[in-house]
């Protein structure tokens, strides 16, 4: 067990499956030389060089239509989208090659490709370059969604994700690159599509996922003095989606607040939501709630971006108001 950053994590699991499979390769703009926009391919264009840390042209549809090109002739391509936001230029290429490659050539031809990207708020980046994007690629049959919240998770996760045979979606999010935590490197590998429960409770539910994990334990430990138990369930995957175990959490504690750094409508809050109340209604003592973006692209202004993203502060008094303790 080591501390280590989640950046560094996250590096650390490139290194590990480019020295295990030579058929990994990074492209991406800037991973070379300069390490990366976030320094997370920092060294390892010295380790492994020009040939498998490919720097790209400033070209979104370039370097992902290049990775699906490398993916479906033997090769494991690992292309980082700088920021999460520029997903919608090359969304054509995600949606409609990369996730129904395999399902069109009748299983014949496996997609074995990761697009890492840099999403989320708070470090006053603007509304271009803040949004998180995950909630737009569930509808999309054929891609795999990963979420990670902690280094442990970033690390094992990405190593299961560059192993995976279909395209992955790798959402890191830059506000958290230089937080601390431990990981495990001899743990087995990732569950993948396994929600998991890192606070135990008996009176609500949050669930989330990334930086809001974080505050959502947060707000559990302020919580805890009040009275209130509240048990906290980190998705980590978005697709596949594990309802089952926000439900079989739900059913020890009969009530549910989702927490996420997007906008109601779409996010995939709703989705929880309605997953909990088709297959287990009965379980539920109030209505759901989620805590959400406000419908407005993400400010700038410091004070504007802290009062937008869902705070500790707002998952406490929400909290408080399900159980009418507000």
């Amino acid at each position: 067990m080591i501390t280590t950053t989640y950046r560094e994590a996250i590096q650390q699991a490139l290194a590990d499956e480019m020295a295990a499979d030579p058929s990994v390769v990074l492209l991406g703009e800037d991973i070379g030389h300069a390490g990366g926009p976030f320094k997370v391919t920092e060294g390892l264009y010295e380790r492994f060089g020009p040939s498998r840390i490919l720097d790209t042209p400033i070209a979104e549809t370039g370097i992902v239509g290049c990775a699906i090109g490398m993916a479906i002739t033997g090769m494991r391509p690992v292309a980082e989208i700088m920021f999460s936001d520029f997903l919608m230029v090359c969304m054509d290429q995600i949606v409609n090659n990369a996730a129904k490659y395999r399902y069109m050539s009748g299983g014949q031809t496996s997609v074995p490709m990761v697009i890492r990207t840099s999403c989320g708020g708070g470090i006053r980046f603007g509304a271009q370059h803040s949004q998180l994007g995950e909630t737009r690629l569930m509808q999309f049959p054929g891609l795999k969604i990963f979420a990670p919240s902690n280094p442990h998770d970033a690390y094992h996760m990405l190593r299961a994700a560059i192993r995976d045979d279909n395209p992955v979606m790798f959402f890191e999010h830059k506000a958290m690159y230089a937080r601390k935590g431990e990981l495990d490197k001899s743990a087995g590998p990732a569950q993948v599509g396994k929600a998991r429960v890192c606070r135990e409770g008996k009176d609500l539910t949050i669930v989330a996922t990334l930086m809001m994990v974080g505050r959502a334990l947060e707000a559990a430990e302020q919580l805890e003095k009040e009275g209130i138990s509240a048990e906290v369930v980190d998705l980590r995957y978005l697709r596949p989606l594990d309802i089952d175990t926000v439900i079989a959490s739900v059913s020890k504690t009969h009530n549910l607040l989702t927490v996420e750094e997007n906008h109601a409508l779409g996010g995939w809050g709703a989705e929880v939501i309605t997953g909990t109340v088709e297959l287990a209604m009965d379980e539920l003592d109030s209505a759901p709630r989620r805590i959400t973006l406000p419908d407005a692209p993400l400010p700038f202004s410091p004070v504007l971006e802290d009062a937008a993203i869902p705070s500790v502060d707002a998952i406490v008094a929400k909290a408080r108001s399900m159980l009418g303790q507000a």
